[in-house]
């Protein structure tokens, strides 16, 4: 129980790089816009992405269905984090409320899960197409398709359960989140009661979800290379490495340095941990697009035919205004 002489608390701070005492104020603002020009790119590029494949019907296939899921997912995780550590680089109280902590670790948590289950997904359409690509069209049908994107985005449940264990929680003080964002095993370390059950299913969760996964995902791109590297062509094999490497680099990235994150017990944030959580809430969704783009040639194409068919209406729009 927690006593009644505490005062509660409805506010956080977030401390994030300003609990750094070697940056400089000069560097604090390059951080700004160096984040804000990432974050720009990360909406731009994605929302380029979906605009493409919806409006070329020759990429109306599984792989590119993913994708799509893959990119409107990126825009709304970075989004979860970046504008808030954005105000909060340049103001001089840099809080965020109790009810916006909370929200923000319902849908980091959601997002973030919700990430991982598809890029496990893309793997298993990269496999059934490499493995089996007489009857990939069999395996990965449009039913298929629908229900393990419904099954990612069902990590919502997930994030709700995690949520509500923290929902009713004392939180008595210190407020200092030695964060860039409100993470839910350093927002725990701030409640006045104990916390360990909640730690452990936080833990627990993790190493599951993480062995699963990553098992999953490991396996399909064992059976991927033994089925390459009987290719006989070399250029066969460079195209289907060329599908295959993008998404397993995006993958080991973003799983890694999220489990990094929440396997550690050390209640204090390094600026290694900061630069871990900036990878996988940042740098994964603002590469996404630029990995699977500038390594596809069907997005380009596509991309191409998509810009001249503006140009074209557009001069044809000039000329009947004449």
């Amino acid at each position: 129980m927690w006593g009644s002489n505490r005062t509660m608390i409805n506010e956080f701070i977030l401390l994030g790089f300003t609990n750094q005492p070697t940056l400089q104020r000069i560097f604090i603002v390059f951080l700004f816009l160096f984040f804000l020009s990432i974050y720009l790119i990360t909406l731009v590029g994605n929302m380029v992405i979906i605009l493409v494949i919806r409006a070329d019907p020759q990429l109306y296939t599984p792989m590119y269905f993913f994708l799509i899921n893959l990119s409107f997912l990126d825009i709304c995780f970075s989004s979860v984090t970046v504008p808030k550590m954005l105000q909060n680089l340049l103001a001089t109280k840099k809080t965020i409320s109790l009810c916006g902590c909370i929200a923000q670790v319902f849908f980091f948590i959601f997002m973030f899960g919700t990430e991982i289950f598809l890029l496990s997904a893309m793997a298993y359409d990269r496999y059934a197409a490499i493995c089996y690509p007489l009857r990939y069209s069999t395996i990965i049908n449009h039913r298929l398709c629908i229900q393990m994107v419904l099954a990612a985005w069902l990590s919502i449940i997930y994030s709700t359960l995690h949520t509500l264990n923290i929902l009713f929680l004392p939180f008595c003080g210190p407020n200092n989140i030695g964060q860039i964002f409100c993470e839910l095993t350093h927002t725990l370390k701030l409640v006045c009661a104990n916390t360990y059950g909640n730690e452990m299913a936080i833990f627990i969760c993790a190493i599951i979800f993480g062995i699963i996964f990553s098992s999953s995902v490991i396996v399909s791109y064992v059976r991927i290379i033994l089925t390459i590297k009987k290719i006989p062509s070399a250029q066969g094999r460079h195209k289907a490495f060329s599908t295959c490497f993008p998404h397993l680099a995006v993958f080991s990235l973003f799983m890694s340095t999220g489990m990094l994150t929440y396997l550690k017990k050390n209640s204090e944030s390094s600026i290694t941990e900061i630069l871990a959580s900036l990878l996988y809430s940042i740098v994964s969704p603002v590469a996404n697009p630029v990995i699977y783009s500038l390594r596809n040639k069907e997005i380009k194409t596509a991309l191409e035919k998509l810009i001249n068919k503006i140009f074209y209406y557009r001069k044809l729009f000039s000329i009947k205004s004449c």
